[in-house]
């Protein structure tokens, strides 16, 4: 008696959609998807599609790598790589030839934002795809002016064929003593309302602007003090947050135009369990303290320390490299510091320490960081909202 052998039950990886969304959730290095590729035909087919890659760009855009650092080189900005191979990104992938009369102001959800002074306008720039936007200049607001900033973001998630994004532009008119902002949404394609508040105090310059929760901080100098600009993106209001009592006041003995110029001591950051953060190196020491502001329940906001950071031990510096070190940069959604010493270069991510050491570079002028999704060997494609 011979027995029936019932058909074998279909592979779930035999479906495509099924398969589609495992392989959505592929880490977003930039080698992932070109290791998947290599499995076999049907995989390769599904990760070298547009749209997936599309797909997998969006889903990933909350949790980037940190692929490296932009810096103003000879001929333009310059890419300065921070991962290792396979997923290293060579320095030449992302570069765009400029004059040298620009300014990098910020790089968010894999875009860049930058101020071109001849003739004065701004250029949105998606390193992966190489797409540029020309931006017309907001209406009443001079961008030639010398303190002025601006931020990029995306819109929430949506259609993956166009994602819209904003740019908040700030400007410090110390001439009329106001403080001015304004947002484009590539939504509407136009700029909106002017947003001012009072400026009492001259502005000489901005750090970049950190993302946290709903509102953008920018770290800024005026004389001999430091303040934070809080732009609230929701209510699109504007308002000074200080500082830690006795960091707000840069210390004497400091060259004081050296430090506003590359504010090297301190950076705005997302703080830990949420929040707004703050962390201060102290010139003359090579300890880093992280604070965080509070709001109790009767609604009373205060700094707290939450802790130290022995830097000197942690990186193994020695006595010629301990003092000073420079906070370069911050990268938001990796949680790294970016770190300088007479000699090297840092990455230093706060929650697990672990950091890596790379050889200093020239003196570069800024330092802002690149978190976003990269394929390696793929062809990107991406739609931005005009």
């Amino acid at each position: 008696m011979s027995s029936l052998r019932s058909p074998a039950a279909p592979s779930p990886l035999d479906d495509d959609d099924l398969l589609s969304e495992i392989l959505l959730r592929l880490p977003p290095q930039p080698s992932s998807l070109p290791c998947a590729s290599v499995v076999c035909k049907p995989w390769r087919g599904l990760v070298t599609d547009a749209q997936f890659f599309r797909r997998f760009r969006l889903r990933h855009r909350r949790t980037p790598p940190l692929l490296g650092f932009f810096h103003r080189g000879s001929h333009g900005l310059s890419f300065f790589p921070t991962l290792e191979a396979p997923n290293r990104v060579p320095p030449g992938r992302f570069s765009l030839q400029l004059d040298n009369h620009f300014r990098l102001l910020g790089c968010r959800h894999g875009l860049a934002l930058i101020l071109v002074l001849k003739p004065p306008h701004l250029l949105l720039w998606d390193p992966v795809t190489g797409e540029q936007h020309h931006l017309a200049n907001p209406p009443r607001l001079d961008l030639t002016k010398a303190a002025v900033s601006g931020a990029v973001l995306r819109a929430a998630a949506g259609d993956i064929q166009v994602q819209h994004y904003k740019v908040v532009l700030l400007a410090a008119d110390n001439k009329d003593g106001r403080m001015l902002a304004c947002v484009y949404s590539s939504e509407t394609r136009v700029w909106g309302n002017l947003i001012s508040m009072p400026n009492p105090s001259g502005v000489y310059v901005f750090k970049p602007a950190v993302l946290v929760e709903n509102s953008l901080y920018w770290l800024f100098g005026r004389e001999v003090s430091l303040e934070i600009l809080e732009f609230d993106l929701e209510r699109q209001s504007l308002a000074v947050v200080k500082l830690p009592p006795g960091l707000d006041v840069l210390p004497l003995d400091v060259d004081i135009d050296s430090v506003l110029e590359h504010h090297d001591m301190c950076t705005v950051m997302r703080a830990e369990g949420g929040g707004l953060g703050f962390l201060f190196v102290p010139y003359y020491t090579a300890q880093a303290q992280l604070w965080k502001r509070n709001t109790d329940c009767d609604g009373v906001v205060s700094w707290g320390l939450t802790r130290a950071i022995e830097l000197d031990k942690l990186l193994s510096l020695n006595l010629k490299e301990i003092r000073p070190i420079h906070v370069l940069g911050y990268a938001e959604y990796n949680n790294m510091l970016l770190l300088r010493t007479d000699f090297s270069i840092f990455t230093v991510q706060l929650e697990s320490l672990q950091f890596k050491k790379f050889p200093r570079i020239g003196d570069w002028s800024f330092f802002h960081p690149f978190e976003s999704v990269y394929t390696a060997g793929h062809k990107q494609q991406w739609v931005m909202g005009s």
